[in-house]
């Protein structure tokens, strides 16, 4: 388990931020960035879980557990460092899509694209939803650049359509959608 007696190292105070294997960069580096955007995603989660049904609430604790993770995996930049190194596995991501599957079936097909809102549960999953895409965004430009592991940018997909079929969900299973009026 993870021990901090102090929340301050002031190590950072020059700009830079360590990994998980020791090195340091910017903290504007294209990892810290996807870090930070991983983070804000989960924050935007613990949020819409304050309004979440019940079976909501217990699929997005497990995601909450699972971001930090994907960000423990996402702070080794070396795929081949020897050791022992946490990683999101490809059974995350079929849960995740195992999620999505019932929640699909439960929801009224959709007919348009919604406008995100809809219910006070809902609204926070689209938001925590868009967050999560600037995580996948932000994944993909570092993948671009350096060794990522690719079932990190399979769980960040997965996991804005799942916050998205759980919006729906909270919205009366769709029938409280807000739909989009092209033009209107």
């Amino acid at each position: 388990m993870v021990r901090l007696n102090k929340l301050y190292t002031r190590t950072g105070d020059d700009g830079s931020s360590g990994l998980g294997e020791g090195s340091r960069r910017s903290k504007a580096d294209l990892r810290f960035a996807a870090l930070g955007d991983i983070d804000e995603a989960n924050a935007a989660i613990g949020v819409a879980r304050l309004s979440a049904s019940a079976s909501s609430d217990a699929i997005l604790a497990r995601v909450q557990n699972d971001l930090f993770d994907l960000g423990a995996d996402v702070c080794m930049p070396d795929l081949d460092a020897p050791g022992e190194r946490l990683q999101i596995d490809p059974s995350r991501v079929a849960w995740l899509e195992s999620r999505i599957d019932a929640a699909t079936d439960m929801l009224d097909p959709l007919k348009s694209f919604i406008l995100p809102g809809g219910s006070p549960a809902a609204a926070p999953l689209h938001l925590a939803r868009t967050v999560t895409r600037r995580a996948e965004r932000s994944l993909t430009a570092l993948q671009a650049r350096e060794a990522l592991n690719p079932i990190a940018l399979a769980y960040i997909n997965r996991l804005s359509d799942l916050l998205f079929a759980l919006a729906r969900l909270e919205n009366d299973g769709g029938r409280a959608d807000v739909l989009w009026v092209p033009g209107g």
